[in-house]
């Protein structure tokens, strides 16, 4: 299916809970599970992470659940999904509750790690759907708590890591409990050996549906890989972490002790952070995700086991300190920002001796990747300045005590507004965590799968800068701001075309546009102008400074496809 369709093709009811979530149009994965030839099939799904399986599932279960129902001592779930981990299942049953809200069907969540007698009492409200893992589901069988007597759909997410964890007897007894007239759907990352042995004994006559293949998914993540030295593979991660220190962030490391480690040494740098491993309790696990979620903890240091299934909005940046083990491993860690169409930035650190292993790493992974050096201590600063003018300029729009007028007016009276905008700054919470550090450059990495060095891009080639101004514009990443965004803006706001538009560089909190000289004046009297419909963003001449720390990209005329 080359288009995604509009959601007014889908039930009412699952289109207004799509609606409400924000969604305008369906992804490529959950547009090809509702093609009309796929209509009662047993399904295999394939798809990149963060590309929407879990709604892509939940719209193939969505006819067989069954609205509100009344209590009941035994639970009898029309519909059972199974995951690997206990983050899996509540992300699962987080996103099927509120996909399913309008058809008034009840999600319940069992996993191993909570308690019995609390799933009891969520089990006795008798679910239309139950997600949970392989253990805790066959511990409830086995007590009768769950009767899978009337089951018409059973799903596998993540088939083949249940496999490599050693569920296949929890889900043998599982399988055995269920009608052999059910619906068997399977979503895994591969359909080989023993996950397709699994598939061909649990299915009838399935169909493989493809999503979006490897490295598809990541159209809305800008990788960036480091290559550093070992010994400052520490220091080049302070620095990555300085260009934004509040931004949701993940960083991963291979061990339980390196996450550890890694996390108390940012604390002491003045970072907020966490550690998320395996040997934690699932109290403590909850307490971390949780100030994760509510923005308490800026950065959360995991190792690959305990981010399976890890799903928190608004994560905009990922930090592979230590070397993914395999392309899998970087895709699912990459995945963890960009999604619901939102950018994200991941950076790999690669140190010196693996840099041809991560090249081929990369490329096997079908990702265009900006191999750059750490971020400088200018480079730093720089960005810390974008980010303090990106606030105060979103803060003009607040209602303020109007009292505080007659203190502007005295200020602005007995001082210079220069001098008194400095002082002010100073007083505020303008700062950062630690001192950027100082990396002695390496030498450029060659080209991917090439022993000559890398071709200069079109932004390193020489071009007349003469032929463009600059404007700035007061909307960045962190607000939604993305490339093909920001040119429609400027192209309606300004009356150009997008032929007179040259870069287009976007921060956490605000943007730096050219615009064809010749053209400049008339687009500057334009798009200075209020506009109602984005008040907040405001459009103005760039004024000389040193360079934010920006994403670049090629100019607009040079780009292709």
């Amino acid at each position: 299916m080359s288009e995604s369709p509009l959601l007014g093709e889908l039930p009412p009811a699952l289109a207004k809970a799509l609606a409400d979530r924000g969604y305008g149009e369906l992804t490529s994965i959950q547009a090809a599970v509702l093609a009309p030839e796929l209509e009662g099939r047993d399904l295999r799904i394939t798809s990149q992470t963060g590309s929407g399986k879990t709604v892509a599932l939940g719209l193939v279960l969505a006819s067989l659940v069954e609205g509100k129902r009344g209590p009941s001592r035994v639970a009898k779930p029309s519909v059972l999904v199974v995951t690997p981990t206990r983050e899996l299942a509540q992300q699962v049953g987080r996103e099927l509750t509120w996909l399913f809200a309008e058809l008034r069907a009840r999600v319940v969540t069992v996993t191993g790690g909570t308690s019995v007698v609390l799933d009891r009492r969520a089990l006795e409200s008798n679910p239309s759907v139950v997600v949970g893992t392989p253990g805790r589901i066959a511990d409830h069988l086995r007590t009768g708590a769950i009767d899978l007597g009337a089951l018409r759909a059973l799903a596998l997410d993540e088939a083949d890591e249940m496999l490599d964890m050693g569920f296949r007897e929890e889900l043998d007894a599982i399988v055995a409990a269920s009608p052999a007239d059910r619906r068997t759907h399977l979503v895994s990352a591969t359909f080989s050996g023993e996950v397709l042995a699994l598939a061909e004994r649990l299915q009838k006559d399935p169909v493989h549906v493809q999503g979006t293949r490897l490295g598809a998914a990541n159209a809305d993540i800008e990788h960036r890989a480091v290559v550093v030295r070992a010994s400052d593979k520490a220091d080049a991660l302070v620095n990555i972490l300085l260009l934004g220190p509040n931004e949701r962030t993940l960083v991963f490391t291979r061990t339980r002790a390196g996450a550890a480690q890694v996390s108390v040494g940012l604390n002491e740098l003045g970072f907020h952070t966490r550690a998320l491993h395996g040997e934690m309790t699932q109290r403590e696990r909850n307490e971390t995700l949780e100030s994760f979620r509510r923005g308490h903890t800026a950065i959360l240091v995991a190792t690959d086991v305990a981010a399976r299934g890890l799903d928190v909005e608004g994560v905009t940046r990922v930090v592979q300190f230590d070397l993914p083990e395999n392309v899998e491993v970087f895709t699912h860690r990459s995945g963890r920002t960009g999604r619901a169409g939102r950018r994200g930035v991941n950076w790999t650190l690669v140190p010196q001796s693996a840099e041809r292993r991560t090249a081929q790493l990369l490329r096997e992974a079908k990702v265009e990747v900006s191999w750059v050096a750490p971020p400088s201590p200018d480079e730093i600063h720089a960005a810390s300045g974008d980010i303090l003018v990106g606030e105060v300029e979103e803060a003009l729009n607040d209602e303020v005590d109007p009292r505080l007028a007659e203190l502007a007016d005295r200020l602005l009276e007995a001082h210079d507004p220069k001098s008194l905008v400095l002082h002010l700054l100073a007083k505020s919470a303008y700062g950062l965590p630690c001192e950027p550090r100082h990396i002695a450059p390496v030498a450029a990495p060659r080209k991917l799968g090439s022993e000559r060095g890398p071709r200069a891009t079109r932004e390193d080639r020489p071009r007349d800068d003469s032929r463009y101004a600059a404007f700035q514009m007061s909307w960045g990443r962190l607000r939604g701001a993305e490339t093909k965004r920001v040119l429609a803006l400027v192209c309606r706001r300004g009356g150009i075309e997008g032929r007179d538009v040259g870069r287009i560089q976007i921060g956490p909190h605000s943007s730096r546009v050219e615009v064809i000289e010749e053209k400049a004046a008339a687009f500057e009297r334009a798009a200075s102008r209020p506009d109602p419909r984005e008040p907040h963003i405001r459009i103005r001449r760039w004024v000389d400074k040193a360079p934010p720390a920006l994403e670049r990209t090629a100019p607009r005329h040079a780009r292709r496809g």
